[in-house]
């Protein structure tokens, strides 16, 4: 009996606690979304929420109790601090939240001051739907949580991605599903190419389409607001499209690679015709410095006249795309040199004819 006693206490000892026994008190900072994709608030309701008497604020502005455990979505945190600034609204209005939230953010660095912080998957998504569309990515979520939390706080803060401390289930549609993907997938490819803040924030800030706090609405506004802030953040790498007349057999055409991010970017650029009217040349290693446009000059051989089209590719040192291509409509008037020298050889023996014949007139005058 004892023996079988030690060992049950031991078993206690040794067994790792659920998240509703490791403390006494757990208390979860997380609401739906309220900053959209392009960086403004879709209305003031968070600066509601924030007040001593609101739903997050109730939950900072109290006594401090011993051994409780604060479970955090530090994209709710991103968002107070971006509110402490000169934050916009949607509808233009008048903001009344920076005070209001640099309060609650400064409570909330007191109240959990030495006490357990958990760092929920960035956005706190639906992590048994966010496992199946993407797994990796899910691992970028809690990480990128981690990290944002540990530099609003001040401090270390733990991740436990197996921890059982996210809850709920996503009603997202199946539709708003692979909008999800496709863009999560855009910014993945071009993540490939291009190291920025931003697109690093942008791929984080997708994860909250996949939470559990957003209604039928909000989930299908915030994924309107992602598929326009993600069109708009790949555009940022492009080559122009254009069109161009030629008239030689071998000429230099100018293409343009814009890069509008913050840092230098090096790709390579295919060049495909879509038949075999001409030849064309592609480019390694294209080196783009920031919020810069380099000019390319593409060698183009004409082998037959005509209209064609050449399909740009910007992509990585792998050979995959990594944005949209580009369309270049070409025009070739080019004759080929024989035709040119039989036109040329029958206006001369014209030119010549003509000559004689009126020679022959002056003279049948003259006699």
């Amino acid at each position: 009996m004892k023996r079988f006693i030690a060992f049950l206490v031991t078993l206690l000892v040794v067994l790792p606690l659920s998240p509703a026994t490791a403390a006494d008190r757990v208390v979860r900072i997380t609401s739906y979304a309220h900053q959209t994709f392009s960086g403004e608030f879709r209305n003031d309701d968070l600066a509601q929420e924030l007040t001593p008497s609101g739903r997050l604020g109730s939950l900072v502005f109290t006594n401090k109790v011993a051994n409780t455990t604060w479970v955090i979505d530090a994209a709710l945190v991103d968002e107070v601090i971006t509110m402490t600034g000169d934050y916009r609204l949607a509808s233009e209005a008048k903001t009344i939240g920076n005070e209001i939230a640099a309060s609650w953010l400064k409570q909330l660095r007191q109240i959990t001051y030495g006490q357990q912080v958990v760092a929920l998957a960035y956005g706190n998504p639906d992590v048994a739907l966010a496992k199946r569309l993407a797994p990796s990515e899910l691992k970028n979520y809690f990480a990128y949580g981690k990290s944002q939390l540990e530099a609003a706080l001040g401090r270390s803060v733990r991740s436990e991605p197996s921890g059982g401390w996210s809850t709920g289930k996503s009603r997202l549609s199946n539709e708003l599903r692979k909008g999800y993907s496709d863009n999560r997938k855009a910014l993945t490819r071009l993540s490939k190419v291009v190291t920025d803040p931003q697109l690093v924030a942008m791929r984080a800030q997708l994860s909250k389409l996949l939470s559990p706090q957003l209604d039928k609405d909000s989930r299908e506004f915030y994924s309107y607001s992602a598929r326009a802030a993600v069109e708009s953040m790949v555009h940022k790498l492009r080559i122009n499209s254009g069109k161009y007349q030629i008239t030689t057999s071998k000429v230099k055409l100018p293409v343009t690679v814009i890069n509008e991010f913050d840092s230098d970017i090096t790709v390579d650029v295919a060049m495909l015709p879509i038949n075999s009217r001409v030849i064309v040349d592609s480019f390694e290693d294209v080196t783009i410095p920031a919020r810069s446009k380099k000019q390319l000059e593409m060698q183009v051989e004409v082998i037959a006249p005509g209209q064609t089209t050449v399909t740009a590719y910007i992509t990585d040192n792998n050979g995959n795309d990594v944005v949209p291509e580009a369309t270049l409509n070409l025009n070739s008037t080019v004759i080929d040199s024989k035709v040119t020298w039989f036109t040329t050889g029958a206006a001369i023996l014209l030119l010549l004819a003509a000559v004689a014949q009126s020679v022959r007139r002056v003279r049948k005058r003259s006699k």
